[in-house]
């Protein structure tokens, strides 16, 4: 399985499948926001930079995925933020599923002041919703819950490619005086 890992590591091809899920769910954000017209939270928010961390990833790995430290590279930063989200996620799921008035999400955003991003794009990085709030559920798990089980899966991929990078790259063998 390594090997299998490694190798889709190596390639231009695995990269841009992160990419393209990655704008995948991006898009859903939006499209919940904007044409469903949920209210995003704070932590919604937080855990849309979080996806946006794993699409950098990919777009670095895109780069020159043969070279050992920028895949390096876009892997730790990948799975720093699947990490990131994922505790993300189980608070925000622990907010709608315990709400309590001394523990709630902050009212606005706060991104650091070289990187503001709610006010280069408020409408896509602006919360004015409320993160106690079950505004969407599908089978009977809330947004957050779904997106628990999504950066647990980048978490698991991201992680299991990085170890993937320890195993040595078999050569192959020269067949023309065999």
């Amino acid at each position: 399985m390594f090997n299998y890992l490694k190798q889709v590591s190596l390639s231009r091809g695995g990269w841009f499948l992160l990419l393209i899920s990655c704008l995948a769910f991006e898009a859903a954000g939006l499209y919940f926001q904007h044409v469903m017209k949920l209210e995003p939270c704070v932590m919604c928010i937080y855990e849309r930079v979080a996806i946006l961390g794993i699409a950098l990833a990919a777009l670095i790995g895109l780069i020159a995925p043969h070279f050992l430290l920028i895949r390096l590279s876009a892997l730790i930063i990948g799975l720093f933020s699947a990490v990131q989200g994922l505790l993300l996620a189980v608070r925000h799921t622990d907010y709608q599923l315990n709400p309590n008035p001394w523990d709630q999400c902050p009212l606005m955003v706060d991104f650091p002041a070289t990187l503001p991003l709610n006010k280069w794009f408020p409408q896509v990085f602006e919360a004015y919703g409320s993160c106690s709030e079950l505004q969407w559920s599908f089978l009977g798990f809330a947004m957050p819950q779904w997106l628990i089980v999504v950066f647990a899966a980048y978490v698991l991929v991201l992680g299991g490619v990085l170890l993937s990078q320890l195993k040595p790259t078999r050569r192959r063998q020269r067949t023309l005086f065999k």
